[in-house]
């Protein structure tokens, strides 16, 4: 993290100065993108510190949604300073305002060429710790994520940018760089949907994946005391933390001691074949008495005289 934000400040910064020189709307759009960015990286190594407070009495299930919404934001910020700003400079090459002299592009694209090799050297950073993360478990890190799609739309970026100034130089015309800095907007806010649509799933309440409800379903089933699972709700309070409510109907014939000796024991289970379960509620009832209490007799309702 601390890689990609280093390498995002000098490439900003770069990008400025090489594009007001050149007066490059290409240019001027990647450098939009790259303060964007690095002002992302701001925000997800907020997340991180953020995240890892430990749970209180305000805040019972912990902070790991912390990641989820600094996420949100990192994501709005691409979509504003980055697409946004990358459509205006498309507007304005388009109308006429992009300069003809060339002066200074050489620079530019001597800009984008060492800009290219830096964000090259950072994706593959983020690739390298998401493969050490296991690839699947790398990718539920939003943080993470983040870092490697911020890198990625860079890498295509610059591509992009250096193209619309090179055809631009070679043929006059500025509408190339009016399609870069398009391309470039596009990209940056097809990124910024998918993740802050993802960043949403996870704030309001995503489920745990289906592979690990089906295990902890499985479990309940397999138990001899428990005739019927009625209801199973899960839900991701983190990254790596989830909570677990099912509601089941116990065999009838168990004693209230026994019951609670088999509630303890199938939430160690679930906690063993689910290590992320760190929050477990169990709704135990026996049928008989279920029924019971939605009797007639027991629910206050009469028959006819």
């Amino acid at each position: 993290m601390l890689v990609a934000l280093g390498a995002n400040l000098v490439i900003a910064a770069a990008k400025v100065v090489g594009g007001l020189v050149a007066g490059s709307p290409a240019l001027l759009s990647e450098a939009a993108h790259s303060v964007a960015d690095s002002l992302n990286e701001v925000f997800l190594l907020t997340a991180l510190r953020r995240s890892r407070r430990p749970a209180d009495r305000r805040h019972p299930f912990g902070y790991g949604k912390e990641r989820f919404f600094w996420a949100l934001l990192a994501a709005v910020g691409i979509f504003v300073m980055g697409g946004c700003f990358s459509f205006f400079q498309a507007l304005e090459a388009l109308t006429g305002s992009a300069r003809e002299d060339f002066t200074g592009y050489a620079a530019g694209m001597v800009v984008l060429a060492v800009a290219f090799l830096a964000e090259g050297a950072s994706l593959l950073r983020a690739l390298y710790q998401l493969r050490a993360h296991d690839g699947h478990d790398g990718l539920r890190d939003p943080a993470l994520r983040t870092v490697v799609a911020e890198d990625g739309t860079a890498v295509i970026g610059v591509a992009l940018a250096f193209a619309g100034m090179a055809l631009h130089r070679a043929t006059g015309q500025a509408a190339w760089e009016a399609a870069a800095s398009l391309a470039i907007g596009a990209l940056l806010v097809l990124v910024a949907y998918r993740l802050g649509r993802e960043a949403r799933d996870r704030l309001i309440g995503q489920a745990a994946d289906p592979e690990a409800s089906g295990r902890i379903r499985a479990l309940l089933e397999a138990q001899p005391e428990i005739d019927s699972v009625e209801a199973l709700f899960t839900m991701q309070i983190g990254l790596d933390s989830t909570l677990v409510a099912a509601r089941i109907d116990l065999v009838p014939g168990i004693d209230s001691e026994r019951v609670e000796q088999v509630a303890v024991r199938i939430k160690r289970s679930i906690a063993r074949a689910v290590p992320e379960a760190e929050q477990i509620f169990l709704d135990v009832t026996d049928r008989p008495a279920r029924e019971a209490e939605q009797s007639p007799a027991a629910t206050g309702e009469r028959g006819g005289a």
